[in-house]
């Protein structure tokens, strides 16, 4: 899972052009929008392109079920985690 986590926050450090920032720099409980990571909605929509790019999950941008999943890199992995056992 540890792995799988790496990969996520590369992805959003790479989907949303965020250079100043390591992966080791983001917290896997941390939240990702608000006052965590400060990303917001726009952010959320590049962000789920490119994790349905690079881990084929999609999210719906209508389900309160998607809000949880970007809550941190700890739900992401989780769902992608899940996902993956679901195919």
């Amino acid at each position: 899972m540890d792995s799988l986590k790496n990969e996520v926050k590369e992805v959003i450090i790479s989907s949303l052009q965020l250079e100043d920032i390591k992966p080791e720099n983001i917290n896997d409980s941390e939240p990702l929008f608000g006052e965590g990571l400060g990303l917001d909605s726009i952010d959320a929509l590049e962000l789920g392109v490119a994790l349905k790019k690079k881990f084929g999950v999609k999210f719906s941008s209508e389900s309160e079920e998607s809000k949880k999943h970007f809550a941190s890199v700890n739900a992401l992995a989780e769902y992608i985690s899940a996902e993956r056992t679901n195919k």
